[in-house]
């Protein structure tokens, strides 16, 4: 058993896309639109097979939170990097490029080495080593 993928409400599917290929090496599928329903996807796969369905709707009206509350449900995912170097440059990179480092780099007291950034939508994502 595995999770096969989460998927994630946008307001810019394009802006969500370019954000985790140009950081996290993503590869996007071609997308998906549904003109009826007002809804378009893409997939967003990484190298060992985790994926991300990037969503938007012009139908529905998804609650939007505070960037990076801490709320019930899905507070955060976790894109391991390998290494604790390549955590130090990316976190790094994406402070310099104007992303909210809200933790870290650092070592937790369950043994991992991560940094907790937010997203263009203000989703957690924590990088680990």
């Amino acid at each position: 058993m595995r999770i096969e993928h989460i998927a994630l409400w946008t307001q810019d599917l394009e802006r969500f896309k370019r954000f985790y290929v140009a950081y996290f090496g993503a590869t996007a599928g071609s997308g998906y639109v549904n003109p009826a329903k007002g809804f378009a996807s893409c997939f967003l796969s990484f190298g060992d097979g985790a994926r991300i369905e990037a969503m938007t709707t012009s139908t529905l009206s998804p609650v939007a939170i505070e960037a990076g509350a801490q709320r019930m449900g899905l507070t955060h995912f976790a894109l391991s990097l390998g290494s604790e170097e390549a955590v130090d440059e990316l976190t790094q990179r994406l402070k310099a490029d104007g992303y909210p480092v809200l933790d870290g780099p650092r070592r937790t007291g369950d043994g991992y080495y991560e940094s907790v950034v937010l997203d263009p939508d203000g989703n957690r994502v924590e990088i680990t080593a």
